[in-house]
C-alpha cells in the first residue's frame, strides 16, 4: 500500500496497532486521540485515507463527516466503533462513510478496505464521490419517531436470513432500505441482484438470476406487479436456490395481503416473502424530516455545481403543508426545480407556491376515506407505529410522546388560524390563556411570524 492514513481513536492500543501495521504495509500514518487534531490535519491536505473511531474525548466522529466532506471531498473515511455497532453502520451510511466496521475488528480485514479506499482514491477520487451520492438515489435521512422505528427494525433485520417484505408507497425509499440492508449485512461482499418480471419471464429466467446473485441478495422489485405465471416461477426459485442460497427481498406499493384475497398474489409466494415486513413511511407521516431533506437535496445541488440556495420560512412552510404523493422522489424534483428558477439566494413563498401550484395533490394528512371517523384515523396508524417494533414494544414513555404528536399541529394549526393571537387561539381550543402559553413554551412552538390561514 502507498499513501497517508489519519488514525484517530482514544484507545492507545488501537493507534499503536494500526501504526504499525499500516507502517509494515508502507504507508505513512499520523496518528492521535484528539478529533480536533484529526480535523486540523484534514484541513491543512495531509491524508490519503481516514480511520476514525466514533465517540472520542472531544466529539462524535460521525459528526465530523460533513465537515470532511466539505473540506476535502472525495476523501475516504473508515468509521469503527464499539457503540451501538449495528444503529451505527447505518448512521455512518447516512453521514456517507467510505466503509464501517465494528470493534473489535478483524485487522487484515481492515488492512483490505484500507488498501481498496487507497486505490479507489487515487485512481478516481471523483468517480469514487459519485458512487457515494448518485442522483438517481433517494437519501435515507429523517429523525422523526416514525423513522427511527424504522432503523430500529431494519438493524434486527440485517444479518438474519429472513426474507423481507419492504412495503410502501412510490417514491418513499424502499429499494434504498433493500440496499441498506444488503450493504451492512454479512453478505455486504457478495451481489446484490435487483429483478424484475421480464427476467423470469422464459424458463431460464430463475437459474440465470440465481447465478448472478452467487449467494448475495435477491430482490424483486414491485412484486405485486407480477403475473401469477412469473409468482409461481419465484416461488420454485426461493424453494430450490441451489448451492449458494442468496437472501429474497420484495418490495411493494400494495398491501399484498389484501392482494393475497383479491388473488391477484399468489398465497405461498406471500407467506415465503413475509419473513418480516418493514413498512417505509409516507412524507405525510414524517412531516419533521422535510427541513432535513430540503437541507440534503439542496446541498446535492449545490455539490454539482448548482447555486447556493436557502428556503425562507414561509416557503418552508408551504413544503411542510403540502401532501407529497409522490413522497421524498417527489420532494426532491421540486427542490432541484426551484434551485435552478429561484431569483435570489432565498427562496421565497411565491416561488414555492409557484412549484407546488403545479403538483398534484391526495387527501387528508392521515389518509383514509374523507368520511373516516378520526378516532379511526388515529388507530390506524398507531397500529402501525407498534408494527414498525415487530415483536417488540415502543419504547417506554408512549402516552406523553403521543399526545404530544397531537398536542403540537393541534396547537400550530390553531395558531395559524387565528393569526397568531393567543387569546382568539386558547378561546378556540377552550383553554386557560396561561395553559396555551405553557403548552407554547413546552412544545417549542414559534408563534412571532405565523399568518391567518386564508
Amino acid at each position: 500500500m502507498d499513501g497517508t492514513v489519519l488514525v484517530a481513536d482514544d484507545d492507545r492500543t488501537i493507534r499503536t496497532v494500526l501504526t504499525q501495521a499500516l507502517t509494515r504495509a508502507g504507508c505513512k500514518v499520523h496518528a492521535t486521540s484528539s478529533l480536533t487534531t484529526l480535523m486540523r490535519w484534514v484541513a491543512e491536505g495531509k491524508g490519503d485515507v481516514v480511520i476514525t473511531d466514533v465517540m472520542m474525548p472531544d466529539g462524535n466522529g460521525l459528526e465530523m463527516l460533513p465537515k470532511i466532506a466539505e473540506d476535502r471531498p472525495g476523501l475516504p473515511v473508515i468509521v469503527i466503533s464499539a457503540q451501538n455497532t449495528i444503529m451505527t453502520a447505518i448512521q455512518a451510511a447516512e453521514a456517507e462513510a467510505y466503509d464501517y466496521l465494528p470493534k473489535p475488528f478483524d485487522l487484515p480485514d481492515l488492512m483490505k478496505r484500507t488498501g481498496k479506499a487507497l486505490e479507489l482514491k487515487r485512481r478516481a477520487p471523483a468517480e469514487q464521490q459519485g458512487d457515494k451520492d448518485r442522483p438517481d438515489e433517494l437519501p435515507l435521512v429523517g429523525r422523526t419517531p416514525a423513522m427511527q422505528a424504522l432503523y430500529r427494525l431494519v438493524a434486527r433485520v440485517m444479518n438474519t436470513d429472513l426474507p423481507v417484505l419492504i412495503s410502501g408507497e412510490s417514491g418513499t425509499g424502499k429499494s434504498l432500505i433493500a440496499r441498506e440492508i444488503h450493504d451492512f449485512s454479512d453478505r455486504r461482499s457478495l451481489p446484490f441482484v435487483v429483478v424484475n418480471a421480464s427476467e423470469l419471464v422464459d424458463l431460464e429466467g430463475p437459474a440465470r438470476v440465481l447465478a448472478k446473485a452467487k449467494g448475495g441478495t435477491i430482490l424483486f422489485d414491485e412484486i405485486g406487479d407480477i403475473d401469477d405465471e412469473v409468482q409461481a416461477r419465484i416461488v420454485r426459485m426461493i424453494d430450490t436456490p441451489g448451492e449458494h442460497s442468496p437472501r429474497f427481498m420484495a418490495t411493494s406499493q400494495v398491501d399484498l395481503e389484501q392482494a393475497m384475497e383479491k388473488g391477484t398474489v399468489r398465497q405461498d409466494l406471500y407467506y415465503r416473502l413475509n419473513g418480516a415486513t418493514i413498512y417505509v413511511p409516507s412524507l405525510r407521516e414524517r412531516v419533521d424530516d422535510i427541513p432535513l431533506l430540503v437541507e440534503h437535496f439542496l446541498n446535492r445541488a449545490e455539490r454539482d455545481g448548482a447555486p447556493m440556495r436557502i428556503f425562507s420560512e414561509d416557503a418552508m412552510e408551504m413544503f411542510r403543508a403540502y401532501s407529497w404523493p409522490g413522497n421524498v422522489r417527489q420532494l426532491e424534483n421540486a427542490v432541484r426545480r426551484l434551485v435552478l428558477t429561484a431569483q435570489s439566494e432565498e427562496i421565497s413563498r411565491t416561488e414555492a407556491e409557484m412549484v407546488l401550484g403545479a403538483q398534484p395533490q391526495v387527501g387528508p394528512l392521515l389518509g383514509g376515506e374523507d368520511t373516516e371517523k378520526l378516532s379511526a384515523s388515529v388507530a390506524r396508524h398507531l397500529r402501525r407505529y407498534f408494527d414498525l417494533h415487530g415483536n417488540m414494544l415502543p419504547p417506554v414513555g408512549l402516552y406523553a410522546r403521543i399526545l404530544r404528536e397531537i398536542e403540537l399541529p393541534l396547537i400550530e394549526i390553531a395558531l395559524d388560524a387565528t393569526g397568531g393571537n393567543q387569546a382568539k387561539c386558547a378561546d378556540l381550543l377552550g383553554i386557560n390563556r396561561n395553559t396555551l402559553r405553557k403548552k407554547i413554551t413546552d412544545l417549542d412552538i414559534h408563534v412571532t411570524r405565523r399568518r391567518k390561514l386564508m
